[in-house]
């Protein structure tokens, strides 16, 4: 139904939420009270899914989170059938929390691990979970045993744009080839904590820092930014952006009860119009007023 209403006919990237359940219950977290729901795909509907969107739609890559998606019981299965069956390219969005078992067990199987920590230890245990930033090192450093290329992810917030310097040498220190910036969304648990959204002034102070980065001679860390933190501006309803380029799409993110969102800004907000239908296997279209999609062909016309 994808290739119909879009004329899609090519997908780069699927972002699978495969649960979600999560070891921890990050004060900003988009899930909110979605993190103590027990949707999440069994290993069936998971390679069901993948094989559907790499033979209808080229599918090229995957990222794999959750909720966290090394609390996913068939994880090292997943793994290996997108591997060695499909030849898709795996990346992991992980807190990295205890996961040292599971990475000896299945790193030959991931390109990237992307690690999320939000600042250096004392404020990164304060938005996420004590003892995090520890663990999170120590997986990072495994990786890099097991010869695994690993990248950082920060959701940049009021709290935390002094730390995202120290930030970025520690785990430039600790081998990591990348530092994602993303904004916050003041949605989900961050809806109880609006202090964290960011305003004008902390854009402003976002740029200094961001160009402390860029002209520091000693950093060689990636840095990438969310169009958001690059432009300076405070996140409107972008919820019609849909990457499409010609007839292919560059991101589809699917939530662990079959939504699909075509658009980043769309995803846990229910304003998807397109659905896995996991006993089916096969992809509905169920349009709304209020859709992404309705959003997107309305900017069009």
């Amino acid at each position: 139904m994808i290739k119909e209403v879009l004329g899609i006919e090519r997908i780069r990237m699927l972002y699978l939420q495969l649960l979600y359940r999560c070891n921890f219950d990050c004060i900003f977290c988009y899930h909110g009270e979605r993190l103590k729901w027990r949707d999440g795909y069994t290993l069936a509907e998971a390679k069901n899914l993948l094989h559907l969107l790499r033979t209808e739609y080229d599918l090229q890559a995957i990222t794999l989170l959750g909720g966290e998606p090394f609390v996913y019981k068939n994880l090292a299965e997943v793994l290996r059938y997108a591997k060695e069956d499909l030849d898709l390219t795996i990346d992991i969005c992980t807190n990295a929390y205890r996961i040292e078992k599971q990475l000896r067990q299945s790193g030959r199987h991931i390109d990237l691990l992307r690690v999320s920590l939000d600042g250096m230890r004392e404020l990164n245990d304060r938005l996420r979970r004590e003892g995090s930033f520890a663990s999170a090192m120590r997986g990072l450093e495994l990786a890099r045993e097991l010869g695994v290329t690993t990248s950082g992810t920060m959701t940049v917030n009021s709290w935390n744009v002094d730390d995202v310097v120290p930030l970025a040498y520690r785990l430039q220190e600790a081998g990591v080839s990348r530092l994602n910036l993303h904004s916050v969304r003041v949605v989900g648990n961050a809806e109880e904590h609006p202090e964290l959204a960011l305003d004008a002034p902390s854009f402003t102070r976002i740029h200094e820092v961001l160009e402390t980065l860029r002209n520091a001679a000693d950093l060689r860390i990636e840095l990438r930014l969310d169009p958001d933190l690059e432009t300076g501006t405070v996140e409107g309803d972008k919820s019609c952006e849909i990457p499409i380029e010609g007839d292919r799409l560059d991101r589809i993110e699917a939530d662990p009860r079959g939504g699909l969102s075509c658009s980043c800004f769309a995803v846990g907000n229910d304003r998807n119009a397109f659905w896995y239908d996991k006993a089916a296997n096969r992809i509905e279209y169920r349009p709304t007023d209020q859709d992404e999609v309705a959003a997107y062909l309305s900017a069009k016309a």
